[in-house]
């Protein structure tokens, strides 16, 4: 199960009542970043955009590339350990906006951690040191250190290899 805390909405849905939960300010501030970042090829750049602008917390010689969007709403909830590779057009989400409620979770990634292209990494979820995600993959639960995953529904490919090349 993943980690999430639940508000209850009264009224319409959560996401039409979003600028309750954030300000417009912080929205639009963090959507600028946000988009610059996804743009930039430049690596420390997006880094200190992601550390010093956003408040994430990101780990050294970790590598976001080209159109990774992370969370506009609450980006300081995602932590990402030394090392990674977050692969292309990835989607890192802390909010859950539904009819009746919202969710918010932190996301953690741990260290020397691959994240294939067009993977979207839910709310409330751990990613293990050494675990490599497949390209696609819809990751809604937990996965352990060294472990490859893929899929949507998410399931074991079986150990990560230990010299970091995965087939």
């Amino acid at each position: 199960m993943r980690r999430v805390e639940r508000y209850p909405v009264d009224g319409p849905n959560a996401l039409w009542q979003v600028y309750r939960t954030v300000s417009r300010w912080k929205a639009v501030r963090n959507f600028v970043f946000i988009h610059l970042a996804r743009y930039c090829p430049e690596l420390s750049v997006k880094n200190w955009i992601y550390r010093r602008v956003l408040g994430m917390k990101v780990g050294r010689t970790t590598s976001f590339a080209l159109m990774v969007m992370v969370d506009v709403f609450f980006p300081e909830k995602i932590t990402v350990g030394d090392n990674c590779i977050i692969g292309y057009n990835s989607t890192l989400l802390t909010h859950e906006y539904l009819i009746k409620e919202y969710r918010l979770g932190e996301i953690r990634i741990g260290s020397n951690v691959m994240i294939g292209a067009n993977v979207t990494i839910l709310p409330g979820v751990t990613i293990g040191d050494g675990a490599v995600v497949a390209a696609g993959a819809v990751v809604h639960r937990d996965v352990p250190a060294n472990a490859r995953v893929g899929g949507n529904p998410l399931r074991d490919l079986g150990p990560a290899r230990e010299d970091g090349v995965n087939d």
